[in-house]
């Protein structure tokens, strides 16, 4: 009897052993996979906001939002007076005929991108995203980055072009990207042979609704 209890207990240590061995490596894996999050989440561009309106007049009009992060390659040439170009870009996958007519119109035209550069300013310590001859300063790297692919109801397309055409009928995508190609020279290099210098979104689907 003595040696029954015996082996009982054995058991049921062996089993709490193998119980706490278990949640052991649960929680272990658990946490590497936290703390893996924030290497696959580092670097790179993604889209937070991608969404259009169809208006009355038939247009679409275009809301967007990144979270962009850079390498610290990328942080290093920036404070080193060397800017950043991105491009934001949209693009008419449907209805096939508008789709076709907005294809054939950038043969000629490229009113399907907006152009921002980031820049630091060494005097004031301060970065400045530029679209244009409109440029806005920020305090932050992170600050001037949110502001880079943003845009707020954005009129694509003439009027008239989606008149009649249901929203579920409409496909368009969005995309940012760093315009490796206005590099300086030597940055160029840089750009064909590391994969840190290929920050771009890809094609993200809109979210199509009537105004």
């Amino acid at each position: 009897m003595a040696f029954i209890t015996r082996l009982s207990e054995s058991c049921n240590a062996v089993f709490r052993l193998d119980k706490i061995r278990t949640v052991f490596l649960q929680t272990a894996f658990a946490a590497t996979l936290l703390l893996s999050v924030p290497t696959a989440w580092a670097e790179g561009i993604d889209a937070t906001r991608s969404e259009a309106r169809l208006t009355g007049s038939g247009q679409l009009s275009v809301s967007s939002r990144f979270r962009t992060d850079l390498p610290d390659q990328l942080k290093q040439a920036l404070k080193q007076g060397v800017p950043l170009n991105f491009a934001l870009t949209w693009q008419l996958s449907a209805p096939a005929l508008a789709s076709y007519k907005f294809k054939f119109s950038q043969l000629v035209s490229d009113d399907n991108t907006i152009q921002y550069k980031l820049s630091f300013h060494p005097l004031t310590n301060r970065y400045r995203v530029s679209v244009g001859t409109f440029s806005t300063e920020y305090d932050t790297l992170p600050a001037a980055l949110r502001a880079v692919g943003a845009v707020a109801n954005w009129k694509v397309l003439g009027k008239g072009d989606l008149k009649g055409i249901q929203p579920r009928d409409i496909k368009a995508e969005i995309r940012l990207q760093l315009s490796t190609a206005k590099l300086p020279k030597p940055f160029q290099v840089n750009a064909l042979t590391s994969k840190n210098w290929q920050l771009d979104s890809g094609w993200e689907s809109l979210d199509i609704r009537r105004e």
